[in-house]
Formats: structure tokens, sequence, C-alpha cells
């Protein structure tokens, strides 16, 4: 197996691959062990390869964005993770149509859409992670999702093969999208549509005073831990009214300022901050009969068991 990682090399030379990687790096927590490589293309072409040949020989992959939205188990992972955060990062606006490759930032696609006068993305000013993450869970702030003005995607599946999905082939729904898990966003299109340019400076500057005001922005985190149960109850609330805000364990704590926020105080550990993940399933459950559902990814633990018991 040892052999098969270094041939990852020998066949994308061009790209960034990084052997025994810790994740620390590479989560906005700053947390989680060592995954056996870690990988960003360089090319179409080099991604194709490695794809190709990670499935060919049925290595464990894991596609991650800005690692805005995962938390990675403190013992790693047996596989490799292959981020296009620092190399897919094309971006063109012209007139209403905007072109981007999925490793570029969702803020930095906000404030170019803004620029240009292109409304509907600016409530979304401040949401961390990639474009392409904010499509696949289909992220949205105060009343927008990212999928509104989404017109094509292109996507490259495991097997080396492009695909391109036009928006009513998709489903989306709150943090949901139906992209297949055996493929990786690549690009997409977005046709927008022309606003007063005061107007969105307004709007965006509401969003950003009210994420400001409402999230413990000082400290590192994921956002939010667990989706709302639905469009009236915000999963802060539960978790605020099950009387478990300033919950800490280690360095993790589930914040004082939005509940359904768990911030790393300095060298907190994953194993931390599931703790008190499990804690927060247990004790919603308990108080109202609610399942909470999390919106953060995991790597490394096994899902399912944060629900056994309860």
């Amino acid at each position: 197996m040892e052999n098969l990682y270094k041939n990852l090399s020998l066949l994308a030379p061009e790209s960034e691959i990084k052997f025994s990687e810790s994740m620390t790096k590479h989560t906005s927590y700053g947390t989680g062990g060592a995954v056996n490589a870690f990988i960003l293309p360089k090319s179409m072409i080099e991604l194709k390869i490695l794809l190709k040949y990670l499935s060919e020989n049925k290595i464990n992959l894991f596609i991650a964005g800005s690692g805005s939205n995962l938390l990675v188990s403190d013992k790693g992972y047996n596989g490799v993770v292959i981020s296009l955060n620092k190399t897919f990062k094309n971006l063109s606006i012209k007139n209403n149509i905007i072109d981007v490759e999925t490793g570029v930032m969702l803020g930095h696609m906000v404030k170019n859409a803004i620029k240009n006068e292109l409304k509907g993305f600016e409530s979304l000013v401040g949401v961390p992670g990639t474009v392409g993450g904010a499509l696949i869970m289909n992220a949205g702030a105060y009343g927008s999702e990212i999928s509104t003005y989404l017109d094509t995607v292109t996507s490259l599946k495991f097997n080396g093969k492009l695909k391109t999905y036009k928006k009513n082939d998709l489903k989306f729904s709150y943090r949901k999208s139906s992209f297949p898990e055996n493929e990786i966003i690549c690009k997409a299109t977005f046709t927008c549509e022309k606003g007063n340019i005061k107007k969105i400076k307004s709007n965006k500057i509401v969003a950003s005073n009210k994420r400001k005001k409402s999230q413990p922005l000082k400290f590192r985190s994921a956002g939010s831990i667990f989706k709302n149960p639905s469009p009236d109850m915000a999963a802060g609330y539960l978790i605020d009214k099950a009387g478990l805000k300033g919950t800490k364990i280690g360095n993790a704590k589930i914040s004082n300022k939005h509940a359904n926020f768990i911030i790393n105080l300095g060298n907190a550990k994953s194993d931390d901050i599931i703790k008190l993940i499990k804690i927060i399933i247990k004790q919603v459950k308990e108080k109202f009969d609610i399942i909470l559902e999390l919106e953060v990814k995991l790597l490394g633990y096994d899902k399912e068991s944060l629900y056994r018991g309860i």
C-alpha cells in the first residue's frame, strides 16, 4: 500500500502532494490527525489521472474544500484527501454571467459579484468555504442560497470522465444537494441579475453586521454544527434552552454567543469537540424529543455512533 501512495507523485508531478500530512493545517478548527496523502491538483489533466488511479486501486478518497466545515478525527484518516482550494481558482464575470472554478473561496466570488453590481449573493458575504463546498451543502444565510442563481455545473467522476449538469438536473434543499458522492465539482456557472449597487451594498452591510453580532468570529470553529430542524426552529435556540451554552470539554466550548457554534479556545482536540456534539444530541433529544442533524462534515469518525442509544 505504501508504494501505491508513492506512485501519486509520479502520476501527477506538477501537483502538490504531501504525505502523512496533519489536517490541523487544513481545517478551520485547527484540529485533526494525519492523512496518508493530501493533494492539491495542479490541473484538470492531473486531477483526472489521480482520480482514475485512486479508484482503480480502491484507495479511500475524501474531497475537501477549504476545511471550514470539516472535523477530522485525532487519529487521522486512512486514505487520500484532495482539495481544489489553492489550484482551481479561475473566476470571470461577463455581463451577468459568473464562470468560476470551485476552488475559489465563496467570499471572493461574492465580493466580485457585488463589484459587478450583481444581486442575490450579498447576504453570503462572510460565509466561509469554497464555491464547491458551498454548492454541495447548498450554503445559505439570511434567506439566500447559493443554488438560487446556479445555471450549470461541471464535475469529474472518479473514473476520470467529465459530466455537465444543468440546475434542473439537480435537487437542492436546506443545506442539501443531490451531487453524487463519487464526483468532484470543478466548475460552475451562475446567471445573475443586475441590481442597484447602493441597495446591494446596504444588504451586504446588514448581513455582515448580523454575523458579527451573533457569531463568535474571534475563535476557530466550523460554523454551525447542526442544521436547523425547521425554518421556524433554530438548532441554536434548542441547544441554549437545553442549558448547554458555555459547556466546556478540554479547550472546546459551546459558545456563549451562539449555542450552535463549538469553538476552539486554543489547543482543543477533535475528540473534545465530538464529546460536546454527543452531549448536545443527547440533551436536545431528551428535552425536546428532537434529533439534531449534523451540518459539519466528519472525517475518520463514525457518524452513526453519535446517535446510538438516544
